[in-house]
């Protein structure tokens, strides 16, 4: 097998893995008020969803796309840029530096595009627009929101 092939064997396997971490998502949690003991831990859990669906809705509608969109450009640029920088000097060590910027810059921009578009899963949480529409959608049927989990 040639180091090409390793090499993107090897990247193949860091993207599957960082998408797998990117379905991963947190969830609000709820204070156990009069509102919550009232209907049950089901028909709360059912609320939470149907919130978070009104919050995707408007996302998606336009409530933060022109700035998504603008940060997962940037850190694809920034991710492939960089990468490039990386491979060159990888692949000058090695004998190859045009091909190690290439595979850097595929590799980096492959990175920088995910990060952009799962990087709120990996951060402290959802993007405040999403958190802060379901947090106060669950107020307003009556819970008391406490945290994302």
């Amino acid at each position: 097998m040639s180091d090409s092939m390793a090499t993107m064997r090897t990247a193949s396997a860091l993207l599957l893995l960082v998408l797998l971490g990117g379905c991963a998502s947190r969830r609000p949690v709820l204070y156990p008020n009069e509102q919550w003991k009232r209907v049950g831990a089901a028909a709360a859990d059912r609320d939470i969803e149907d919130c978070m669906r009104l919050a995707d809705q408007f996302v998606s509608s336009g409530g933060q796309t022109a700035q998504t969109g603008q940060t997962v450009a940037t850190n694809t640029a920034v991710g492939a840029g960089s990468g490039a920088a990386i491979g060159a000097v990888g692949g000058a060590i090695t004998g190859s530096a045009g091909q190690g910027a290439a595979i850097g810059a595929a590799t980096g921009g492959t990175a920088g595009l995910l990060s952009g578009i799962f990087g709120a899963a990996h951060s402290s949480g959802p993007a405040p627009v999403y958190s802060n529409f379901v947090d106060r959608c669950l107020r307003e049927r009556g819970y008391e929101p406490i945290g994302w989990q």
